[in-house]
């Protein structure tokens, strides 16, 4: 079946059009990031209690192509479930059979059992799914985060819970993933920087020829911290040469280039020659396809000793 023909609110099949993918778009991305969020979740606490370990892409690979295929059979979308999980290992389950037993077992008392199922009363259904979800909702380890964990994430916490409650779960993981992405970028900002490596740090370094300048760059340039990290270097005086320790970068943005691309213009400017030294290989990448390559004002070295040793007479 088609899950656009399906009837709408009016009894009317929905049909497919660009509004109804407009009004779907946003729950459908709220929905699979908490299907991703939960299923690896769950395969987490399945291998704390079976000690085993899971392949995060092929948990999520599977579950796509579950819950892509599962709407044209009338289907939903659907994620790994803890508390069926946990039920599955301490029942002894520990291999893939044990799913696939479990979810014949469910279509066979949806199929065969229906009609019998039908007579259980909803209060006893209702009292169910209260104790389910007590079990699952873990007290102690909530406190105990709130306790324990920083004051950033317990602000996460408090809010995706507040909207839970307030409004519903999409909501909720819509803006706690938005919420865990700034308080990333602040801390990822945090750890980036820059410092003047001085006379007498190591060996290798304590001779340095008249007129260099060595900088250290740490954590990624990426459009958080590029300014920070190089605001700082670009008060470099008149110098002839500035070496760039830049081993401690593992990433660059194109925020990061273009922060880069302006110290090096000022640079060749002022008449200093820049040194990179110890670059790493997605930042090399990077700068290679801006085609930053060596010239007379740029050179590249594997690390500080080297490019040292190509500024002494």
């Amino acid at each position: 079946m088609l899950p656009w023909n399906l009837p709408g609110p009016d009894g009317q099949p929905l049909g497919l059009s660009w509004g109804l993918i407009t009004d779907l778009g946003g729950g459908a991305l709220a929905i699979a990031a908490l299907g991703a969020i939960e299923s690896l979740l769950s395969a987490v606490v399945a291998d704390g209690m079976a000690g085993t370990r899971h392949d995060p892409d092929a948990e999520l690979v599977g579950q796509g192509l579950g819950n892509l295929v599962a709407p044209f059979f009338g289907g939903f979308a659907a994620t790994g479930a803890i508390a069926r999980t946990a039920t599955s290992i301490r029942s002894g389950g520990r291999s893939p059979i044990a799913p696939v037993v479990h979810a014949l077992f469910v279509l066979a008392a949806v199929l065969v059992l229906a009609p019998l199922l039908a007579y259980l009363p909803m209060a006893s259904m209702a009292a169910l799914l209260l104790i389910v979800a007590w079990n699952m909702s873990d007290l102690k380890h909530f406190l105990h985060t709130l306790r324990v964990a920083p004051r950033s994430d317990v602000v996460v916490l408090l809010v995706c819970f507040g909207l839970t409650v307030a409004f519903d779960m999409v909501i909720a993981v819509s803006v706690g993933i938005v919420l865990a992405a700034l308080l990333f970028m602040r801390r990822m900002a945090e750890i980036s920087g820059s410092r003047m490596v001085g006379n007498g740090e190591s060996a290798s370094r304590a001779d340095l020829p008249p007129g260099v300048v060595i900088y250290e760059i740490a954590g990624p340039l990426f459009f958080g911290a590029a300014q920070k990290a190089i605001e700082g270097i670009a008060t470099v005086g008149s110098t002839r040469a500035l070496i760039l320790d830049m081993h401690a970068v593992p990433a660059m943005d194109a925020t990061g280039l273009v922060a880069l691309q302006s110290l090096l213009d000022k640079m060749k400017k002022g008449g200093t020659q820049v040194h990179i030294a110890g670059l790493q290989a997605q930042p090399r990448g990077v700068l290679h396809k801006a085609h930053m390559d060596e010239s007379d004002s740029l050179r590249f070295h594997a690390g500080v000793d080297a490019a040292v040793g190509a500024l002494k007479p």
